[in-house]
């Protein structure tokens, strides 16, 4: 009978995300689990490993807010292996609404019962003289933006067709993941998460026509660089300077992430959570 192992990725900032790890821990260590984090916390029997040296795992478990969930997309993405987000007491999107019990979590993960979903990530290059410099992805949001108190001129194309000139501090192109993320408070519309589409959107332009788009996941959008200095941000966490004359070649990426609940969640349930909606009254199921 084959081990089978599960990584652990916790915010160590957050003093519940570890006890709950620590509470999790000996339930799947008494299933017969070898547990792992590249994270850094010190749980008896958790090894601790370096992310290029995590062995093979059938699922990451993340105990933290949405931001964790976002950098452990980073080891589940080349992986293809779920990723499970526990909420642990502020209501995000990508985690769970209700905070299961530790022991529900446990026999989801021993009994594979938890529910996963494909979201939608993008890929970028960047060009310059030509040539490919560099190229990443993003499960949230590419961001192109200032790098200076000064605003950024950005020339934006859909489908090698010109689009707009923006004087503007930046413009992001989000999944629908990320529409409830930066693109949200950006003023961009909500996307329900099986929507394929992306969003597009400038950040206090300085024009006539500024408004939020909603594009093809055909779509190829080049945004060019018309300023000396600007920033490309992936989802926050990865972040490239660019140059005058920098081309950013975004599009949406063929590998996507593996998002799981312990149990299904409508994402309108989701949104009712995050935002506190009023529906006090409704009278339905």
């Amino acid at each position: 009978m084959s081990i089978r192992s599960v990584a652990f990725l916790v915010n160590p900032s957050r003093p519940e995300a570890i006890s709950a790890a620590g509470e999790l821990a000996p339930l799947l260590f008494s299933a017969g689990f070898s547990l792992y984090t590249i994270s850094d916390i010190d749980i008896e029997g958790i090894k601790k490993v370096a992310a290029v040296d995590l062995p093979e795992i059938e699922l990451a478990v993340v105990l933290g807010g949405d931001g964790t969930i976002l950098r452990a997309a980073e080891v589940t993405l080349t992986r293809k292996i779920p990723l499970l987000g526990i909420n642990l007491g502020n209501v995000g999107f990508l985690a769970e609404v209700d905070r299961p019990t530790i022991k529900a979590i446990a026999q989801s993960i021993i009994d594979k019962s938890y529910v996963s979903e494909n979201r939608m990530v993008l890929q970028f290059e960047i060009e310059r003289g030509g040539k490919v410099v560099s190229d990443g992805w993003a499960l949230n949001e590419v961001t192109v933006e200032r790098d200076a108190t000064t605003m950024v001129e950005l020339f934006v194309e859909i489908d090698r067709r010109p689009l707009s000139h923006w004087g503007c501090d930046g413009v992001i192109c989000s999944t629908p993941t990320g529409s409830t993320a930066y693109a949200f408070s950006a003023g961009g519309p909500v996307l329900w998460p099986e929507i394929e589409a992306l969003v597009l959107l400038p950040i206090s332009a300085h024009a006539l026509f500024a408004r939020p788009m909603v594009v093809s996941p055909k779509s190829e959008i080049i945004i060019t660089v018309e300023s000396s200095a600007a920033l490309l941000s992936a989802d926050a966490l990865r972040k490239t300077p660019l140059q005058l004359g920098d081309r950013v070649i975004i599009t949406r990426d063929e590998r996507t992430i593996k998002l799981s609940h312990v149990s299904s969640t409508l994402f309108t349930d989701r949104l009712v959570a995050k935002f506190k909606l009023p529906v006090e009254g409704w009278r339905g199921e």
